[in-house]
């Protein structure tokens, strides 16, 4: 026979019943309110109110939200297999973590792809744009502050304002054997006439014959 627990017992050693019966009282208030985990064959409303003691929400729409994975048929996964809020927000950590960097590379790449077609379509294609990129690097190395050129040259709205920039100050024009000097009128509109001005648009060539007329008439 097991023995009887002290506090079941009266000092002479008999039972307390008082003791043993408000004992058995708690025990089967605790009981009643303990949620037990459905199993296979459980109906519906025991898995609801499963459900609803883990913190599953009531509806998918009540799951938190987040910017980088906001989408509607994922709560709804989410909702289906009874994740909890405090379960989705960890996923939502975990992702985050673990795809940020691999995301913010692919918007870096994309805006790199974007900025280079860009500056291709303002400077006329890929060889114009790179011969005035190395101008515009050699101008910048000499006239600006590394700081501010650096900042400049992170756009293509920077670049072109630099490229502005070194064509104002250009004090000459260079012509095709390649001295330096002042041309007259007539020799710009001569320029003007080379299919690189008026067919090619080469930006290299027209800024010459930009400058040529400024230096003559301004």
């Amino acid at each position: 026979m097991e023995k009887i627990p002290e506090k079941f017992l009266n000092t002479d050693g008999t039972l307390n019943t008082d003791a043993l019966l408000k004992s058995y009282s708690e025990l089967e208030k605790k009981i009643g309110t303990m949620i037990s985990v459905p199993g296979p064959d459980a109906d519906e409303a025991s898995r609801t109110k499963f459900n609803r003691a883990i913190g599953v929400p009531e509806n998918a729409t009540d799951y938190p939200k987040n910017d980088l994975f906001d989408d509607d048929s994922l709560r709804e996964k989410f909702f289906e297999i009874g994740l909890t809020s405090s379960q989705v927000e960890k996923i939502y950590q975990i992702a985050t973590d673990f795809l940020s960097p691999v995301i913010s590379e692919l918007f870096d790449i994309q805006n790199q792809t974007n900025a280079i077609a860009e500056l291709k379509k303002f400077f006329g294609d890929e060889t114009k744009m790179y011969d005035a990129l190395c101008a515009i690097n050699t101008f910048g190395q000499h006239y600006l502050p590394r700081d501010a050129f650096d900042a400049l040259c992170a756009t293509p709205q920077g670049i072109r304002s630099v490229y502005a920039m070194m064509q104002s100050m250009e004090p000459n024009v260079q012509t095709d054997d390649s001295q330096s000097k002042n041309l007259t009128d007539n020799e710009l509109r001569r320029m003007m006439r080379d299919p690189k001005y008026w067919r090619d648009m080469d930006p290299e060539y027209v800024r010459k014959i930009e400058n040529g007329f400024k230096k003559l008439y301004s």
